[in-house]
């Protein structure tokens, strides 16, 4: 009697019906109610058939199933057991937990690609050097507790609110950041929930100072010493206080940004605390800074002393410190500029606007969908007059126009 023939490839692609078939010897395919396909190797011991498994016919190829069942029926030909060998469930191997200084260097290393300022990379790894690492940094992150935290801010919270504030805040994501890799399962120790049950209020222990600001009555005054000063510093400062813009964002401006004919500095979203992008009109005074400027030396339009670098942050506030000795910051040209358009009648929406911030109220802002650029025009030519009302006449750039 002939052997019979192995089924093709294709002769068992073709086999629909649901039941067990004959594929090769010792080899069959099942095929389920619910369409799925797999090998059976059917050997017999004593008259009694066995059956095992060799995979679903999607993972397993028609030659590889011949192959294994041909191996099986060798081994029941020599007295072996065909069915494999059942290996003992291995453990899984718990990996090592790392230290919190080691967990913060990796916190860190994955998140700070996301930080566009450099002074607030800075001051990730101060704080955490400063603060965190003398008494956690060798311990393993799982061990930390409430207690370790506590001892941790404790002796800045009332001296140093601010830092210990943001502190707690950086000390909660990378314990959070050890929760999501599988290190801890307990709650976050350093979670405001916890800690505010523990510590007093920041806000009671010490009002949080906010930055000094010029009053707006006396920008003027200031803005004329400035006009008289032909440096770098001098006229960025200007341009600053024109513009209501942040710091970060005048000393990165780049003339690609700026559009004198339409009179626009589009700030890049990259570049902004909101991660929007932000248009600025430009007064006809802001405009005088800006030619006289030379813009045919650098991409940067505030170039700083070494080619190639922007302007210090540093060089305004030291600029500043020779013309008042009040504590007075940068930065708070912006509430000086707010407080202004509080006093004009400003309309609450463009003042904000104008200030880049971002509405917090979220009914509000699926609403506040214009950046409410032509109204805002008015607006800085008429801060602008403000600013450039008390300048003297023997000026290093020309006013004239203002």
């Amino acid at each position: 009697m002939a052997r019979k023939r192995a089924l093709s490839v294709r002769e068992v692609d073709a086999i629909k019906e649901i039941g067990v078939h004959w594929v090769a010897p010792s080899l069959y395919m099942q095929v389920r109610p619910q369409g799925t396909r797999s090998w059976l190797f059917r050997w017999s011991v004593n008259g009694e058939n066995h059956w095992a498994g060799l995979g679903a016919c999607r993972d397993v190829s028609l030659s590889k199933a011949r192959d294994e069942a041909d191996r099986r029926r060798l081994a029941v030909h020599s007295g072996a057991d065909p069915s494999p060998p059942r290996q003992a469930p291995q453990r899984a191997t718990k990996p090592a937990v790392p230290t919190f200084g080691e967990a913060a260097k990796a916190y860190i290393t994955s998140h700070e690609a996301g930080w566009r300022n450099e002074k607030h990379r800075a001051q990730w790894h101060q704080t955490i050097r400063d603060y965190a690492n003398p008494r956690i940094g060798k311990k393993p992150i799982d061990e930390i507790s409430v207690d370790d935290i506590i001892a941790i801010l404790r002796p800045i919270w009332t001296d140093k609110p601010e830092t210990a504030s943001r502190l707690r805040g950086r000390l909660e994501r990378i314990l959070g950041w050890a929760i999501a890799m599988g290190h801890r399962s307990d709650a976050n120790p350093a979670g405001l929930e916890i800690v505010r049950h523990l510590l007093p209020p920041i806000g009671k222990v010490r009002r949080i100072e906010h930055h000094a600001a010029v009053p707006w009555p006396e920008v003027p005054a200031l803005v004329a010493k400035l006009l008289q000063r032909d440096s770098v510093s001098a006229k960025a400062l200007t341009f600053t206080i024109l513009t209501a813009a942040r710091t970060g964002e005048m000393i990165g401006a780049r003339w690609d940004e700026i559009d004198l004919d339409a009179r626009i500095w589009t700030i890049p979203a990259e570049r902004t605390k909101s991660e929007r992008e932000h248009r600025v009109p430009l007064s006809d005074a802001a405009v005088a800074v800006l030619e006289s400027m030379d813009g045919e030396r650098s991409d940067l339009v505030f170039e700083g002393s070494r080619p190639g670098r922007p302007l210090s942050n540093m060089a305004m506030l030291q600029l500043l410190r020779t013309i008042r000795s009040d504590g007075v910051t940068v930065h708070g040209f912006r509430s000086s500029f707010r407080d202004w358009c509080g006093e004009q009648g400003v309309p609450r929406e463009v003042a904000e606007a104008a200030l880049a911030h971002v509405v917090q109220n979220k009914a509000e802002a699926a609403y506040a969908r214009s950046d409410l650029l032509e109204r805002r025009r008015p607006l800085m030519d008429e801060w602008a007059r403000h600013c450039t009302s008390g300048h003297a006449q023997a000026l290093h750039f020309d006013l004239s126009k203002t």
